[in-house]
């Protein structure tokens, strides 16, 4: 056989083993969906046919990432084949590698002597020093697009002929479809993941967007916040505030359970402007911060952020186009950064809280003035009701008219006025009559008896609650000191308030600031004062029974109402009008008082003032049966007594309550009891009782 015949008998054995090894890469393109399986086969197959010491290929992302290089090394094992491995590692673009030509032009490149061809010496120098001399370069492409390039390396010279590169670019052309199957195989999987995740985000979205419009209250929207952002965005705690309306306080109104107590009650404290807040409110956009910014807090704030051991902020501005309400803090006690993915949900949920707020907040305050209208209507019908008892106040006795002259002086101006007088002299129609023709005539003029609530209840009827502020609120209460902004306040029967609360009283009254039960937000309430008496608040704070610093707050304008004893030419027109008035109630005709009857009536002493006299007289008028006034004796427990014959007022005021007392059994209260005989509150009566040492006798 000759020499040429020997070489063409090779040539076809070697066609036919590349044609099998052809067949084998098909094979295995079909039976693989991943790279780092198929390339250990692959190398196998093609170095029956092919002279190469390594082998690798560059993968091209299509979405923008780094590009990954898979090299195909042998380990040496300790048995009787070697194992192939593969190792992954991401490269720089390709375009900015000297692979860029190759890239470019789509046409393969065979370098027959490393040492020789200085066209791509980075790629010569690591081959050189990895001891390859030769090496062959394929771009991987389909009839769609590029995916990369595959390489062979060997350590021979000229190792690549034609007939070679022939061979591997039919082969290039079966892996490019492998490699593009495969890719199409890992995004495809990656777009489900994505759609499933954005199917979860949209409908746990859904799902607070759900609760948040299911309820107006806000309570309830903010209980919705903390579980479903869980589901959107993993972190440890959720803080929410809200900017109060006057743009400088804070106010805590949701929060993690879990979030240290500490943290919690200073949530409530902090100014907008000293927290990080203020920069993703002025932005409009999410602020991400980790540990190494958390100098910048106030040192107070950092202690407890680092005690809580967060590492990662999210800040989540909260507005609308009307306003700014606040922001949505997420925490983690992790170094993991919020994804950019992430950032964006807490924007989105940020977007529909803020709605759900500012509507809830909207409501809550709807609510509030329905409630604050309705019982300015009830007052307003009351000042209404009772306007003809401060325009036609009855007396022309000197005493009563230096009185009104010092109405006159002050009811202009917004001082306080402190009343002084005894139980029944009219303390409450004189607070009208400043009220009345004053500037803040045209809002009501909120009254607070503070001798009639118990002490327990006291604050909550001054100043209101929250809802679950104690047990029994089960809704929010508007405090008489809030429903009197803009308008009057009269404080009747200021002796009376106790000790202990003294000192919330008074700074309301200096401060015209108020906290509701159960909240720390300061409302601001502008009101004018006026407060009325039957005790000596002087001799009380000697006794130490009252704040100095109350007493001098409330005598800014001190009136003192002279009793209805020391003013008798007074009893003469106010009978003539309680005879008018009811009798004209009752529908009775009285048309004359006979003369014995109204001296006897000047010549009682009242101590009731003028209550006692209008209820005498109203129930003389029952007991009239025809046209003059019949006044019955049992109405002055038997005796009319002179005035001379009183030896102190107190003295009489003692004597007058005991009769009543021992008339009715000792029965204060009921239709039947002392105070509705003597014209009293049984408040009133009882604090009497007690100030006059006045007690039940024990029985024989």
């Amino acid at each position: 056989m000759s020499a040429g015949t020997g070489t063409q008998i090779r040539g076809a054995a070697t066609g036919e083993a590349r044609y099998r090894a052809l067949l084998e890469v098909m094979d295995l393109v079909a039976l693989h969906s991943d790279i780092d399986g198929l390339l250990p086969d692959l190398t196998e197959a093609l170095r029956r046919v092919v002279d190469f010491d390594g082998l690798g290929v560059v993968v091209a992302a299509g979405d923008g990432r780094a590009p990954v290089k898979y090299s195909v090394t042998c380990d040496e094992a300790s048995g009787d084949a070697p194992r192939l491995r593969v190792l992954r590692t991401t490269m720089p673009p390709i375009h900015e590698t000297q692979l860029a030509a190759i890239w470019a032009a789509q046409a393969p490149v065979v370098v027959h002597d490393l040492e020789q061809d200085r066209r791509y010496p980075e790629i010569a120098d690591a081959m050189r020093q990895s001891g390859r001399l030769a090496a062959c370069l394929l771009p991987l492409t389909t009839t769609l697009r590029p995916v990369g390039l595959l390489a062979l390396a060997s350590s021979r010279r000229g190792a690549y002929d034609t007939a070679d590169l022939d061979f591997l670019q039919r082969v290039a052309s079966h892996v490019a479809i492998a490699i593009d199957n495969v890719r199409h195989h890992e995004e495809a999987r990656s777009y489900q993941k994505q759609v499933e995740a954005d199917r979860d985000h949209w409908r746990t979205l859904l799902a607070l967007n759900n609760a948040l419009v299911s309820t107006p209250d806000l309570a309830s929207v903010l209980a919705a916040i903390t579980p479903n952002l869980r589901g959107m965005i993993a972190h440890d705690y959720t803080s929410l505030s809200l900017v109060e309306d006057d743009g400088t306080t804070l106010a805590r109104t949701a929060y993690d359970p879990n979030l240290p107590k500490g943290l919690l009650a200073l949530l409530g404290t902090l100014k907008p402007g000293n927290t990080p807040l203020a920069s993703a409110l002025a932005s409009r956009r999410p602020l991400q911060l980790d540990s190494s910014s958390f100098a910048s807090f106030p040192e107070v704030l950092q202690e407890h952020v680092e005690a809580a051991r967060v590492k990662r902020v999210c800040f989540v501005p909260l507005f609308t186009p009307r306003r700014a309400l606040g922001g949505l803090v997420l925490s983690r006690c992790t170094d993991d950064a919020f994804t950019a993915e992430e950032v964006e949900r807490a924007a989105q949920a940020g977007a529909q809280i803020a709605i759900a707020l500012e509507n809830a907040l909207a409501f809550q305050e709807i609510a509030a003035l329905r409630d604050r209208l309705a019982l300015e209507n009830l007052y307003l019908e009351d000042q209404i009701r009772g306007k003809e008892h401060f325009e036609e106040i009855i007396g022309e006795s000197k005493a009563l008219q230096r009185v009104l002259a010092q109405v006159r002086s002050v009811a202009g101006t917004d001082s306080t006025v402190l009343l002084l007088g005894e139980t029944g002299t009219g303390k409450e129609l004189i607070a009208r009559a400043i009220h009345a023709t004053g500037a803040r005539s045209g809002r009501p003029m909120v009254t607070v008896n503070c001798a009639t609530s118990p002490a327990g209840l006291l604050e909550s009827e001054w100043f209101g609650h929250e809802k679950g502020a104690f047990t029994g609120a089960l809704t929010q209460k508007i405090g008489r000191f809030e429903l009197a902004h803009k308008g009057t306040l009269f404080l009747d029967e200021i002796g009376d308030v106790p000790l202990d609360l003294q000192a919330k009283l008074l700074r309301a009254l200096q401060e015209h600031e108020i906290e509701r039960l159960g909240s720390t937000r300061q409302i601001h309430v502008d009101f004018r004062l006026v407060a009325a008496t039957n005790r000596n608040l002087e001799e009380m704070v000697a006794q130490r029974e009252y704040r100095a610093d109350l007493f001098y707050r409330l005598n800014v304008f001190p009136i003192r109402i002279p009793p209805l004893r020391e003013r008798p030419e007074d009893i003469p027109p106010l009978v003539r009008y309680f005879v008018q008035r009811h009798a004209r109630a009752l529908r009775r005709s009285i048309e004359s008082v006979p003369r014995e009857t109204m001296d006897a009536l000047c010549r009682w002493q009242w101590p009731g003032n003028v209550r006692e006299l209008q209820n005498v007289i109203e129930r003389a008028v029952i007991l009239s049966p025809g046209p003059h006034l019949r006044l019955q004796a049992a109405d002055f427990q038997g005796a009319v007594p002179e005035a001379s014959t009183a030896t102190t007022l107190e003295d009489a005021e003692r004597a007058h309550i005991r009769r009543a007392l021992d008339d009715t059994g000792w029965v204060i209260g009921g239709p039947e009891g002392a105070a509705i005989r003597l014209g009293l509150k049984r408040t009133t009566l009882v604090s009497t009782m007690r100030r006059l040492g006045i007690v039940r006798p024990r029985p024989s």
